[in-house]
């Protein structure tokens, strides 16, 4: 099988190998996904995992925008290429923030550099610091959208 068949059977997860919900969380602290989602991923459709995926971006993007703002999309994305980190085309800026500060919050120093600003309500927080109140609004949001979800199977 040539390589861009592999590549266009392969199914994409927002899985990023941090599975939280092995260690009791309901929802995962890698990629926000509740266990059931986790487990039934691969039962979906490309179409509710698409949906899936785009709303796990909104979440992020919507939590994100508290803390961050990214002001040049280019930068954030030759430093994710730079240090190898895995993103979507269409992945909004946001969303790969996320995942830039979860991988290298304790490396990074000057966020301007990855083209990134923080809020002025988080300015003084270092990079580890405002990836843990991110993270922590991210879960909170996550956890709410478990509680307040429709008994039916996600999408």
């Amino acid at each position: 099988m040539a390589a861009n068949e592999s590549k266009a059977k392969r199914i994409q997860s927002p899985c990023v190998g941090l599975c939280s919900t092995t260690v009791g969380d309901r929802v995962c602290r890698g990629c926000q996904r509740t266990e059931d989602e986790i487990r039934d991923w691969f039962t979906l459709d490309a179409e509710a995992r698409a949906a899936r995926i785009q709303a796990l971006d909104a979440l992020r993007v919507r939590v994100a925008s508290r803390f961050l703002h990214v002001d040049d999309p280019a930068c954030l994305e030759a430093q994710l290429i730079r240090h190898q980190i895995r993103f979507r085309s269409d992945q909004p800026s946001l969303s790969r923030a996320v995942e830039l500060l979860r991988v290298g919050r304790t490396r990074m120093q000057d966020l301007s550099r990855y083209g990134l600003r923080r809020h002025a309500s988080v300015a003084r927080l270092a990079p580890d610091a405002l990836y843990a109140a991110l993270q922590e609004a991210l879960m909170q949001e996550a956890l709410h959208r478990l509680t307040t979800a429709p008994t039916e199977p996600s999408v």
